[in-house]
């Protein structure tokens, strides 16, 4: 039984090396079980059992117990990518910033093109407010692919300048061409924008576009709408991928059309951007709870209600 639910967590910390992008575009159909049974022949036992249990102790928040596991499969195997991956986040999580840092080098240097792996990369260089020149000269071979992952990134999260700094490294190409125009429009749209007058009425309306997407969330949220709220929540996710905010909207919606496994992966993902916000901590735990309760699964449910603190 152990063996069958860590060849599922194997295959989920795999996924990070392979489909999934910083938008998570859909993977391929497989069958994941004998996928994963594969992917267990690589690895020798001890590695199984230290790399199951710091999946079980990252899920459960004991990021501390984790890093020492990760460290142990490191000794057992130096060579897995997915290690460096799962000890960089883990180390953000603490907020050791400079191992968050060498770890997420060390998985990016590993697979360049990997957008996961450069997502980790810049979640840490734009929490220590590194400028994208130094993540360029910190990578040694980022290649034109790598470098428009990078470009794509950070016109995701509208830092547009960074984004044709990115771009100015890159071979032209109808890639670059066009992000190129995107940029310079964006950036034109901005400077457009100009502080509104005065007016005696008290209604605040929306000053940017994240407070737009999360009024529209809540209005669906009272009008119980979960099939919109799965859209516009996967949308605001879209453009704005580190607000743990619109993945708690996804899950709540996801839970309320019975898709509980897809909720428990938005979810999870949710608490991996969370920081320091007990209230939003509380609601993706009951969602959590909620979404495990649905597959059955009463251990994790109870697990997840205890985590929730009182105001």
């Amino acid at each position: 039984m152990k063996k069958l639910v860590f060849s599922c967590l194997l295959f989920l910390a795999l996924l990070a090396s392979s489909n999934f992008g910083f938008a998570q575009e859909p993977a391929p159909e497989i069958l994941e079980e004998e996928s994963a049974e594969v992917l267990l022949e690589e690895y020798s036992d001890d590695f199984q059992e230290n790399f199951f249990e710091a999946l079980k102790q990252k899920g459960i928040e004991n990021y501390d117990k984790a890093i020492t596991l990760l460290l142990k499969c490191k000794q057992i195997n130096p060579d897995k990518k997915v290690v460096d991956y799962e000890l960089g986040k883990a180390y953000f999580k603490t907020k050791q910033y400079d191992l968050a840092k060498e770890y997420a080098l060390k998985a990016l240097e590993s697979e360049p093109e990997n957008r996961w792996f450069m997502n980790s990369l810049v979640q840490v260089m734009l929490k220590e407010q590194i400028p994208v020149e130094e993540i360029i000269d910190l990578v040694p071979n980022l290649n034109d692919k790598a470098l428009q992952n990078l470009a794509l990134t950070f016109y995701k999260l509208k830092r547009y300048k960074s984004a044709l700094v990115v771009l100015s490294d890159i071979k032209k190409s109808d890639f670059t061409e066009e992000l190129t125009i995107k940029l310079n429009d964006a950036l034109a749209n901005t400077k457009k924008v100009k502080p509104k007058e005065p007016s005696n009425t008290v209604i605040e309306k929306p000053t940017n576009q994240l407070e737009v997407y999360k009024q529209k969330i809540e209005e669906l949220l009272k009008a119980d709408d979960a099939a919109n709220m799965i859209k516009l929540s996967e949308e605001a996710i879209e453009n704005f991928p580190s607000q743990p905010y619109y993945y708690f909207a996804n899950g709540y919606a996801l839970n309320k059309t019975t898709e509980h496994k897809k909720a428990i992966e938005v979810l999870l993902t949710g608490l991996d951007y969370l920081i320091n916000d007990a209230a939003l901590a509380n609601k993706i735990y009951q969602q959590l709870a909620d979404a495990y309760r649905g597959i059955n699964d009463l251990e994790k449910a109870n697990t997840y209600l205890n985590k929730i603190k009182s105001p």
